[in-house]
């Protein structure tokens, strides 16, 4: 089967809108809650986040219900996200999960990339921890499958080894990294100044720059043989066509 034959596919303006409003309600969400999200309020704030982030896919399956092995793969694919963060729990900053929510959101589309990026920040910080910094996380690993679904979808970016390890890298640097460091500047800062912002985005180039060089390892090692699975099961099943 060609390798791009899931990737171009066309987003009604109604989708579009609903994707549009979801991604403003969250930033919203986290910008005007800022340090008043204490530990306290950060499981009620992650699971708003959850919330909105399964509006969209679930508004992609207007014309149907979606299917239960639908829902048991994509619950399997975060169960994959959490194990690949885990597994390196022990080198500081080397995040491969942003890898797999890269694969799953250019085979499976946007709205399915997005939520299984937040779910997936979610359930690993019971492990890492939990805290105020989830929901910025939740948001940072969602962008990372949404934005891989659009460009992918859309022709702009090739789902091709090479290609997509250096889109990966690059997303992390100019993307998920700063959505992160966004987090330590509203919570480290009591005014934020031009000083303030640079010193918190430069302090994390490095920890960024390894989760970027993870992204691009893990991309470029695993990417294809898990789009041959899992186009394999949207041909045989016809899952999560609608959610592209």
């Amino acid at each position: 089967m060609p390798q791009e034959s899931f990737v171009k596919r066309t987003y009604s303006k109604k989708s579009i809108l609903v994707m549009t409003a979801c991604l403003a309600g969250i930033a919203m969400l986290l910008v005007f809650g800022g340090k008043a999200m204490g530990n306290g309020h950060a499981y009620g704030a992650s699971l708003l986040v959850i919330v909105l982030a399964m509006v969209p896919f679930f508004f992609s399956f207007e014309h149907r219900r979606p299917q239960a092995r639908e829902l048991v793969t994509l619950a399997v694919l975060c169960a994959i996200a959490v194990a690949a963060r885990l597994l390196f729990i022990w080198a500081p900053h080397f995040k491969p999960m942003t890898a797999i929510i890269i694969i799953v959101g250019a085979a499976l589309g946007p709205q399915a990339g997005f939520m299984t990026g937040a779910m997936a920040a979610f359930v690993s910080n019971f492990f890492f921890g939990q805290g105020p910094w989830t929901p910025w996380q939740m948001l940072a690993f969602g962008m990372a499958g949404f934005l891989a679904g659009i460009f992918c979808r859309s022709g702009m970016i090739s789902r091709r080894r090479i290609p997509l390890s250096i889109f990966g890298a690059v997303l992390v640097m100019a993307i998920v990294g700063p959505l992160q460091d966004t987090c330590s500047l509203f919570l480290m800062t009591n005014t934020i100044t031009p000083a303030s912002a640079g010193a918190i985005y430069l302090s994390g180039v490095p920890a960024n720059a390894v989760h970027a060089l993870a992204t691009f390892l893990t991309l470029l090692l695993v990417s294809q043989p898990m789009f041959e699975k899992l186009d394999r099961l949207k041909q045989k099943y016809g899952i999560l066509k609608e959610s592209a």
